[in-house]
């Protein structure tokens, strides 16, 4: 089939590349220059009108969407309406990922466990309320904002700070609406699904690296790593979070007559009291895309035929680990540094992967021009092989002016070990 991935970064390159496994003939918009094998377009994601005509030109058979802001940008309601097969939600559906306030009143509606919030549209209320609260706290700008708009203040002057960053700088966009919620222990974990209607089909698990640095220390990123599966969490907490998650949210988007279509993202946090959700994404996660299409046996269209036809699905997962590691150029998630020359991946080996994200082609060079600039993955029979092997990969690179993380999956082997 011809597929149109549309996006630019790690989590499109990996869905390209999965696809082009399966044998599909593959394009992307924009794409990035560092996709080899792939037909890169010069189409940016929310040019709608664009996205449209090059599908009907180019016959294409399916559209995924990989980024938030082409869904918000109604991709999918004009493809829908000229009769192209596209997967992704809706933009009424999308705002799940869109407005972190409609989000929650969607969990309150749906009965599924989240931390408990208020939500301020007036930055002194917002300030007003966190004094009589205190810390520690999460401070959420309610839009889009790159995975970077989550303040996780352990006192008061982060939580202030937070708040008048949102309020008062272009920093997440034009923010006018803030969400507090109150502060939940315990780990992390990513859990996504193919979802249309009703119809679930839950993927593996995997663990995202918010922090910026070692030991869970600096800001929170986009996302500097993960693997997947989690070895470590139990098979009922699994269950627990699909059955009192993802099952109840898509029944309830069907009731509210947004009914929900493409990937679901649960970011969710294992409490005392089982799994609670941190937060919902309309779409692939990054960097988990990375790291559990490596895992998927199953070709990656049947899997969105089946659900998107409401038909049952026996879905294959290869029994082995994925790590994912990403570089990022010095000074992310703040003012990335850019235009440094990245060099010595064609001496990678064949048994480690790289995604491409922040970066561009210049006379067969490797030029940073982004903040997270690749993922380097790879897939072994154990976690700690796959780690071993993709950090002695990254050793071999010449990566100026970048850093990344020496600690990913580290959590997860310490509970093996």
């Amino acid at each position: 089939m011809n597929v149109l991935v549309i996006g630019r970064g790690g989590r499109e390159h990996a869905l390209a590349w999965k696809l082009k496994q399966d044998g599909h003939e593959v394009f992307v918009a924009p794409g990035n220059l560092n996709m080899d094998g792939m037909t890169c377009v010069p189409i940016e994601e929310t040019d709608v009108v664009a996205l449209v005509r090059f599908a009907e030109t180019e016959q294409i058979d399916w559209t995924i969407v990989g980024p938030e802001s082409a869904l918000m940008a109604g991709v999918v309601d004009v493809f829908a309406a000229n009769g192209h097969r596209i997967f992704g939600p809706a933009k009424a559906a999308a705002l799940l990922e869109g407005s972190k306030a409609f989000a929650k009143e969607v969990m309150r509606e749906a009965n599924i466990p989240t931390a408990g919030y208020e939500t301020f549209n007036d930055k002194d209320e917002a300030l007003a309320y966190i004094e009589a609260q205190g810390a520690p706290l999460v401070v959420k700008a309610d839009g889009l904002a790159a995975g970077k708009g989550v303040t996780v203040a352990f006192t008061l002057e982060e939580a202030r700070a937070a708040i008048i960053d949102i309020f008062t700088t272009d920093k997440f966009g034009a923010q006018s609406r803030v969400v507090i919620e109150e502060f939940l222990e315990g780990e992390e974990f990513s859990l996504m699904a193919f979802v249309s209607g009703e119809h679930v089909i839950p993927m593996i698990t995997s663990q995202d690296h918010k922090r910026a640095f070692d030991g869970d220390a600096g800001p929170n990123t986009g996302g500097m790593g993960a693997y997947s599966p989690m070895p470590h969490l139990k098979e009922a907490v699994y269950k627990e979070a699909v059955e009192r998650v993802l099952f109840p949210l898509a029944k309830t988007m069907v009731e509210r007559g947004t009914p929900f279509e493409g990937f679901l993202y649960a970011g969710l946090i294992l409490t005392e009291d089982g799994p609670k959700v941190i937060e919902f994404n309309a779409r692939f996660g990054d960097p988990e895309t990375e790291v559990i299409l490596p895992n998927l046996a199953s070709p990656l269209l049947d899997v969105i035929e089946a659900v998107v036809a409401k038909e049952p699905y026996p879905i294959e997962w290869r029994d082995e680990y994925t790590i994912g590691i990403v570089v990022a150029a010095a000074g992310y998630p703040g003012q990335a540094v850019s235009g440094q020359v990245l060099s010595g991946f064609d001496q990678l080996p064949d048994d480690v992967l790289v995604f491409h994200a922040g970066t561009t082609r210049d006379m067969n060079r490797v030029i940073g021009n982004g903040g997270r600039l690749f993922v380097i993955t790879s897939t072994k029979p154990t976690l700690l092989e796959a780690k071993r092997t993709a950090y002695a990969a990254l050793e071999t690179l010449e990566l100026p002016e970048t850093f990344y993380r020496t600690d990913i999956a580290g959590r997860a082997l310490a509970r093996i070990f």
